[in-house]
């Protein structure tokens, strides 16, 4: 088991810079370790390769608290570690959601809840249609996004045309109330994958699980 538990990683040290209320810090440590094993181990795209048709695909639908994936950005080469220093500065390109036109890297501009997953669905689909046969959609979703009605049409439309999606889900058990099953229970005919929150290892082996349907990964907190 691998697990980043200390502060001196760089990535760690990267995400320190970004403060203030906007960091939202709770959701960043606990998306950080699951954003970075993606693009440190996973997702085929680097600053070079971001605008080519055949990259991976990652959607942060959690948009709302992108600390971590800025941070990540930069520890891969995607953004200056400079523009942490003014996360949401009136003239930064680090807003408080992320915007595809003013960050390199970044696919899709996120926050409101409830978008993403669709806005993925509709990515793999339009790259099926163009034969990019083996590129790979991900999406990282809020526990509390899944009581979004636009999501479960978003779920069961990836699972009738088996879709190769991977949605990514940190369970910190604060959207389950109600729910048997938890939730994997909202992700039916899904193929589901339930990992430690912070395990590299099980996450990485998670993420890359490739099926003939969409994937889910519960990280668990």
């Amino acid at each position: 088991m691998t697990v980043m538990t200390t502060p001196g990683h760089p990535v760690h040290a990267l995400l320190s810079r970004v403060t203030g209320d906007a960091k939202h810090a709770p959701s960043a440590h606990s998306t950080l370790d699951v954003l970075w094993i993606l693009y440190d181990r996973v997702l085929r795209v680097t600053p070079g390769t971001a605008d080519d048709p055949a990259r991976d695909r990652f959607l942060l639908s959690k948009g709302h608290g992108p600390a971590a994936y800025y941070a990540v950005l930069a520890a891969k080469g995607f953004i200056p570690a400079e523009w942490l220093d003014d996360m949401g500065g009136w003239d930064s390109p680090l807003g408080h959601h992320p915007d595809r036109l003013l960050i390199p890297g970044v696919e899709v501009g996120t926050g409101s809840l409830g978008h993403g997953l669709g806005l993925a669905v509709g990515t793999a689909l339009g790259l099926r249609a163009q034969g990019h046969l083996d590129t790979r959609t991900f999406v990282l979703l809020g526990d509390a996004e899944l009581d979004e009605g636009s999501n479960h049409e978003a779920i069961a439309y990836a699972a009738a045309i088996r879709l190769p999606i991977t949605a990514i889900v940190i369970d910190n058990r604060s959207a389950t109330h109600g729910w048997p099953g938890g939730i994997p229970a909202r992700f039916p005919d899904w193929g589901v994958s339930v990992v430690g929150g912070r395990d590299h290892d099980e996450i990485e082996r998670a993420l890359r699980a490739v099926g003939d349907r969409p994937h889910l990964v519960v990280a668990a907190l």
